[in-house]
């Protein structure tokens, strides 16, 4: 199972994942997520199409995940703090 250090790894793991990498990667993690079939029948309907579904997806697994382990953002200056 993928860890993190911060809340871009997390960002950085989703973003290429596409639809079925998503379901298969976030799965092992719990996620309290809309069920793939209940999507699936979205985007087959016409009622929401899949890059939009995807992207509302990847930001819930963010927050939740954020929230789950108390990420941080990327410290992008860490010699600063040695001043």
């Amino acid at each position: 199972m993928q860890s993190f250090e911060d809340r871009e790894d997390v960002e950085e793991w989703l973003a290429p994942l596409g639809w079925d990498a998503f379901w298969r990667e976030v799965a092992p993690f719990g996620l309290e997520l809309p069920e793939r079939a209940d999507c699936d029948a979205d985007i087959a309907a016409g009622s929401v199409d899949e890059a939009s579904a995807l992207s509302v997806l990847k930001g819930m697994v963010r927050l939740e995940l954020v929230q789950r382990y108390g990420l941080r953002p990327r410290d992008v200056m860490p010699w600063y703090a040695l001043h």
